[in-house]
């Protein structure tokens, strides 16, 4: 993730309105669950662990810059499916719990870099980054505050049994 830091200095202009997300909170969303009681947390991770021991570590590969309404991302393109296949199994486990409605949009692999409350349809310099495995999955916390939200990691395990 350092040289996503590194490259968000760069890239991404200092701007009234635009906030680039701080290194520690960099990460592959494979499912938000927004608001849940505590008392769903012990199930929702035994969804994680079981889900993560099944799956074949991905290889994400840097595809491109993209905007939404509210955020700026990376998207990375998914050797054989194994991100989506990992997605997509704990995505019917949660499901399964009643924890989670799956979107109706296709799931993405990404890294939201930049937040934004009006689209600055921003055109960066893609970084250098070589193709990587994602070793390890986690369930984080989101605690909002003025300066936007701060994650903290409530468990990680490895992915494919690591």
């Amino acid at each position: 993730m350092e040289r996503l830091v590194a490259w968000q200095a760069v890239a991404l202009p200092a701007a009234p309105g635009l906030r680039a997300v701080e290194g520690e909170n960099l990460h592959v969303t494979l499912a938000f669950l927004g608001h849940r009681p505590v008392t769903e947390l012990e199930s929702i991770l035994g969804a994680l662990r079981e889900a993560a021991a099944r799956a074949q570590p991905p290889r994400l590969s840097l595809r491109g810059y993209r905007e939404t309404r509210s955020v700026g991302m990376l998207t990375f393109d998914d050797e054989g499916g194994r991100a989506a296949a990992l997605a997509s199994d704990l995505h019917e486990r949660l499901e399964a719990l009643g924890v989670y409605e799956p979107e109706r949009r296709r799931w993405l692999p990404h890294v939201t870099v930049v937040r934004f409350r009006q689209r600055p349809r921003l055109q960066p310099a893609l970084p250098e980054l070589e193709p990587f495995v994602t070793s390890d999955a986690a369930a984080f916390l989101s605690r909002l505050r003025a300066g936007g939200a701060h994650y903290e990691v409530l468990e990680s395990m490895g992915v494919g049994g690591r």
